[in-house]
């Protein structure tokens, strides 16, 4: 017996409340290095730690691969309460971090301190990767201390509730404020696939942290205990992310393929697969059962991811009773479970069960991780001997799904992306009640490729795309990107990206499920709180953990 199954259309898959559904899956970020420091062998050291009583000091945190080392220089600092801010516009942190490139020199960690607790106003090097700074949980931190301090065990449910004792704003990477450039490190095996540097960093930190928070209960009692091991992977790293991760995926069309054709192709292969072994079901059955753990220690005090989590719990019961009167045995059971949960599941249940599927095949699908990154060094060339004909059949294959809207309509044209003077962060606002429109940035494809296809109704089928962009300029972006994405199906988000309705949360929710991030919590439909390797094996614990079995604890 023989099936011929394809990817899903990119009609389907790339719309903003889908994206706004992704979970993360084996193909995410913190997963792909997670298994790459187990199968590689890494080792890891502590090569600093001078932090005194009040918790003010510096730390190096050392990890060595088979070829280099990359170190994380921490700064500690004593932040007053009121100064401690989730904003990016915030001057000062608990800690602040860089990921150096190989071991830092005493001189280069005297450069560091003058830089690195400056963040955006100080300026780091190209031996730095990354820049980031983290914030200690109010809810939680002094009272592990406390806890901890008087020979007792931190409360189970209030670590569940929260979930990490920092939280990072910012993990910067790629060139910002001095640190190397991706294109400087990008032929590093380690650090191929996206975002292993900002990865690294926050794996890192999470360490810290933790060392951190037992030295300081050490500190305020000679009879404080350590947390026990089993509780203290239920710490992950806290993040803070707002608009200015949200064009990313606007910008980067060929990046953006590629982690969506591999997570697609992923899944057409497991929907391809015709009898599930007795393991396979057996296992895909287990993370089944541990996501519903998963899932119910996740809370928000946002409406609309709470509707969202409504309708995952209850999708869970509605999979759970039909895997009950199903038999898994069955020829492509797997691509039948996906045909009944897209006409069965919300777009969050339908989603976590792609990530699902994935687990028991890791053999078939990991290898894709290999593809997910892009060469961005150059733009696409245009053709300007192209003909008219040609240009419109391309936007009509690309941007088909934007020709028919009215983008005249004051809804469909309601937002204007912008820089902001002061932090040089990307920033929506409102098209028709602020005087922003003469500083917007080329972040609504579809509305620039509908007035490109509208203007080449005055011209004739043989003429070149050159003499169209003599006479109107203002099209060569879109001309560019034309050519960019022409063999990349799921370059584009097909949807408006400045309507009046539009939720930048889930271009948020999208990239963040490719990092890893678990418990999406939206703090208003611009900025989202997240987890990050929460339950994940300390570097001391890789030799012996299972580096996928993390993501969904067990009851």
């Amino acid at each position: 017996m023989t099936a011929t199954i394809e990817r899903r259309s990119p009609d389907v898959v790339m719309r903003l409340d889908r994206m706004g559904s992704f979970h993360q899956c084996r193909l995410s970020f913190m997963r792909i290095l997670l298994r790459r420091m187990k199968r590689e062998r890494w080792t890891f050291e502590q090569a600093r730690f001078d932090i005194d009583e009040h918790g003010v000091g510096t730390a190096l945190y050392c990890a060595h691969t088979p070829e280099r080392t990359y170190t994380l220089v921490a700064f500690a600092h004593d932040l007053p309460d009121d100064q401690r801010s989730d904003r990016v516009i915030a001057t000062a942190w608990d800690t602040t971090f860089t990921l150096h490139d190989g071991v830092p020199t005493s001189d280069d960690v005297d450069r560091l301190r003058a830089n690195v607790p400056l963040q955006e106003a100080g300026r780091v090097a190209g031996s730095e990767l990354t820049l980031s700074r983290a914030n200690r949980s109010v809810r939680l931190w002094s009272s592990v201390v406390d806890a901890l301090a008087a020979g007792n065990q931190p409360n189970p449910a209030s670590v569940e509730d929260v979930g990490y004792l920092m939280r990072t704003t910012a993990v910067y990477g790629s060139g910002k404020f001095g640190a190397a450039d991706r294109q400087a490190v990008a032929d590093r095996p380690e650090l191929l696939a996206p975002f292993q540097a900002e990865m690294l960093t926050v794996y890192l930190i999470r360490t810290f942290v933790m060392d951190l928070v037992e030295h300081m209960a050490r500190q305020a009692s000679p009879d404080a205990v350590a947390l026990d091991p089993a509780l203290r992977r239920r710490f992950g790293i806290g993040n803070s992310t707002g608009l200015g991760m949200a064009p990313f995926l606007v910008t980067h069309p060929r990046l953006i393929n590629n982690w969506i054709v591999a997570r697609e192709e992923a899944l057409r292969r497991v929907r391809s697969v015709e009898y599930a072994t007795d393991a396979e079901q057996h296992h895909f059955h287990g993370v089944v059962a541990k996501s519903r753990t998963l899932v119910e220690s996740w809370h928000s005090g946002h409406e609309l991811q709470q509707a969202k989590l409504a309708d995952l719990h209850r999708d869970l019961d509605l999979l759970d009773a039909h895997l009950a009167a199903t038999e898994l045995s069955a020829p492509f059971a797997w691509n039948a479970l996906v045909d009944w949960a897209a006409e069965t599941l919300s777009l969050e249940g339908q989603e976590l069960v792609v990530s699902l599927l994935l687990e028991p095949y890791g053999d078939l699908v990991d290898e894709l991780v290999d593809h997910m990154h892009a060469d961005e060094s150059s733009p696409a060339p245009i053709d300007g001997r192209a003909t008219v004909g040609h240009v419109r059949e391309l936007l009509e294959r690309s941007y088909g799904w934007a020709l028919g809207i009215d983008w005249d309509a004051q809804a469909s044209d309601a937002r204007a992306w912008y820089v902001s003077e002061e932090k040089l962060e990307p920033r929506l606002g409102e098209r028709h009640e602020e005087p922003i429109g003469p500083y917007e940035q080329p972040l609504q494809p579809g509305r620039d490729a509908s007035r490109m296809h509208d203007a080449l109704r005055s011209w004739n089928e043989d003429d070149e795309l050159g003499m169209v962009l003599r006479a109107h300029p203002e099209h060569r972006h879109v001309a560019r990107r034309l050519f960019l994405i022409d063999d990349q199906p799921y370059a584009e988000i097909r949807d408006n990206t400045i309507a009046a309705d539009m939720l930048p949360i889930d271009l948020l929710r999208a990239k963040l499920s490719f990092f890893g991030a678990t418990r999406f919590d939206p703090r208003s439909d611009r900025w989202v709180r997240i987890t990050m390797f929460q339950g994940a094996p300390f570097p001391h614990e890789l030799s012996t953990a299972d580096p996928d079995a993390w993501v969904y604890p067990a009851a």
